[in-house]
């Protein structure tokens, strides 16, 4: 008896959080707090390449005119900005979260609930088939769209800091320093802690670990001049 009321009650609350989530779009903080967090940890998985790049024509002798690291080329830096803002399509909207920490990789507390019940035979409409339910939703259409359109804005800035200002956070260089206004800058220091009883946190864990390595800086790294349309 108490499973459909249960249901029940979860589901008008999901219809109510999703009225006022109608006009929530993600904020410049929010979208470039992320943007931040996930191109610098792309950059630190492929910070360990020892691949070496030969750029320029081939000589007479049969040897390239340069070579460069892979580390230290924009080669890096395209690739890895080519893909981030795809990144965020593995997030979710947890709604029972405050303020930037509603978007998050994982199943949110909310849907984990609701499939826990569609598993135990409850009925559970959502307006929606069940084949969808882990599809991105609208509002995380639309970080990845203000993902896309941050970077055609700073694209000059972002390889500013890629080049000589690594030992910078980039949260700090790119949004303190570039995108947002004293006012704008709440969501950078908000911090997911965990909660007790909310699932999606543990598959979050190591995620979560992850980015906070990311806020420190890295060391610099030395780069040689080159020219960029060879990289």
């Amino acid at each position: 008896m108490w499973l459909p009321l249960l249901a029940g009650l979860l589901l008008l609350g999901a219809s109510r959080r999703a009225g006022a989530e109608e006009e929530r779009q993600p904020t410049p903080c929010e979208v470039c707090k992320y943007l931040s967090l996930e191109l610098q940890e792309i950059l630190a998985q492929s910070s360990r390449s020892k691949e070496v790049l030969e750029l320029g024509q081939v000589l007479d002798s049969g040897q390239r005119k340069r070579r460069i690291q892979y580390t230290t080329s924009e080669t890096r830096l395209a690739e890895a900005l080519e893909s981030v803002c795809e990144r965020f399509l593995h997030y979710s909207v947890h709604a029972e979260r405050p303020g930037s920490l509603r978007y998050a990789k994982g199943q949110s507390q909310t849907m984990n609930t609701l499939k826990n019940l569609v598993n135990k035979g409850v009925k559970v409409d959502l307006g929606i088939p069940l084949e969808l339910w882990d599809e991105p939703s609208v509002e995380v259409t639309q970080l990845k769209q203000q993902c896309e359109t941050m970077l055609e804005r700073f694209e000059d800035v972002l390889e500013d800091w890629y080049f000589h200002h690594q030992e910078t956070t980039l949260g700090d260089f790119l949004c303190e320093g570039h995108v947002l206004g004293a006012g704008e800058r709440g969501c950078l220091s908000e911090v997911w802690t965990g909660q007790k009883g909310d699932e999606g946190a543990q598959a979050e864990e190591e995620e979560e670990e992850e980015e906070e390595t990311m806020k420190q800086p890295s060391p610099p790294t030395s780069y040689t001049d080159h020219d960029a349309g060879e990289l």
